[in-house]
């Protein structure tokens, strides 16, 4: 993969813009056969996410190149392939086209202009700040990956159905932050993470338990909106059932095998994200 791509984490943007569009669909709940009006309105909010998605993470690695150096030596800031200079100008060019491309989603939904702001600030926030901080930082990254299913359903007039899925990927999130920074206790430099202050036992404790408090959510949709007989009832329990086994494993040996949990848990939200949307053609 080409070194700019590594260094924005191409494939989180995928995600990250999936997730948006997933969430305006889910939102409205009319399957693939929504307006065209929407459909613009939804890219241009996966866009947006995928632009400030790809900023915070151009900055993570401005900020983090001296524990990167030990942690991931295969990063294009570590090995040079991609300059400190231009990873700046990066930042700044992705974090403006995060706002731009958003602004006519917002001129008609004002909810959206809202999240991004906070979204914004949080994530500036967390790579100034938070990081540092620990359990405090992981807890905004898992704020800011539930928040991607609220900015679609934002932009599709309808946030308020997205509520089970952000928790759901809030807490999946907080398990996989937490089993990262377990990963990388021993090259992590100023950082005060959950791992080193309360142990790794402890740590994989708490990971295990928001990993079960998604698993617990993710049966919401089912008494809340989705007919559990129906056809979309039936894919939505066999795709989120397998995501939630799936998970199961992500955590089964904490604190053993970090490496392979953590991925593990990463598949996991893959496979819940197709689920996800399933329940837009309820």
């Amino acid at each position: 993969m080409h070194p700019a791509l590594r260094l924005v984490r191409a494939g989180n943007l995928g995600v990250s813009l999936v997730g948006t569009v997933v969430g305006g669909l889910v939102a409205r709940g009319e399957g693939l056969t929504v307006p065209g009006s929407l459909w613009l309105a939804l890219v241009l909010a996966g866009l947006s996410t995928a632009f400030v998605t790809a900023g915070g993470n151009v900055l993570n690695d401005l900020l983090d190149l001296e524990g990167d150096r030990t942690n991931h030596p295969d990063r294009p800031l570590v090995t040079g392939e991609v300059t400190v200079r231009a990873a700046r100008s990066a930042t700044a060019v992705l974090f403006v086209l995060g706002v731009v491309v958003a602004i006519p989603v917002a001129l008609s939904e004002p909810l959206v202009a809202v999240i991004l702001v906070v979204a914004v600030a949080l994530l500036l926030g967390y790579e100034f700040r938070f990081k540092s901080a620990g359990f405090a930082g992981n807890l905004v990254v898992a704020f800011l990956t539930g928040v991607v299913f609220l900015y679609g359903g934002a932009a599709a007039g309808n946030p308020l159905v997205l509520v089970p899925f952000a928790g759901m990927a809030f807490l999946a999130t907080l398990s996989r932050e937490v089993i990262k920074d377990m990963e990388d206790v021993a090259g992590d430099v100023g950082r005060t993470t959950f791992p080193k202050v309360y142990g790794m036992r402890t740590a994989g404790a708490l990971a295990r338990t928001a990993s079960l408090g998604g698993i617990v959510l993710s049966f919401v949709p089912v008494v809340w909106f989705v007919t559990l007989l129906s056809g979309v009832g039936i894919i939505y329990v066999v795709l989120v059932g397998a995501a939630d086994a799936i998970f199961v494993v992500s955590i089964a040996y904490l604190p053993g095998r970090l490496h392979y949990e953590q991925t593990m848990s990463k598949v996991a939200m893959t496979v819940a994200l197709f689920a996800f949307l399933a329940v837009a053609f309820r």
